[in-house]
């Protein structure tokens, strides 16, 4: 057995590295508001969540089994303050970006995208 280990308990650190990659609770309240609205229209019926070291997607369906819609993105590292929260298509072209991601979902006309 090793002395060298250590116990770590309720490091700071560590909570700080793990609230940058992923959504915040007010920001994932904003996306889920979205999406409970349009499941109610019946424009979306599931959703799912990609994380990676860059950035987190929550990505929305039509039906289950087909790709993605939309994928509604938050970059952890823009190169500029317009490309922290992105909207993208399927094929992850960029329809829409923005700093602010409340303002981004509420200004985008879903219907027209």
């Amino acid at each position: 057995m090793s002395n060298n280990l250590r116990l770590v308990i309720n490091n700071i650190n560590n909570k700080k590295i793990e609230d940058q990659n992923f959504f915040k609770k007010d920001e994932l309240k904003i996306i889920l508001d979205l999406y409970a609205k349009m499941v109610s229209e019946g424009s979306w019926k599931d959703y799912g969540l990609s994380i990676s070291s860059k950035q987190v997607d929550f990505s929305v369906f039509k039906n289950a089994t087909e790709n993605a819609l939309y994928k509604i993105c938050k970059n952890f590292k823009p190169k500029n303050k317009n490309l922290k929260y992105l909207i993208t298509d399927t094929n992850g072209k960029i329809l829409k970006n923005s700093f602010d991601l409340k303002e981004l979902l509420k200004k985008t006309n879903w219907k027209k995208l």
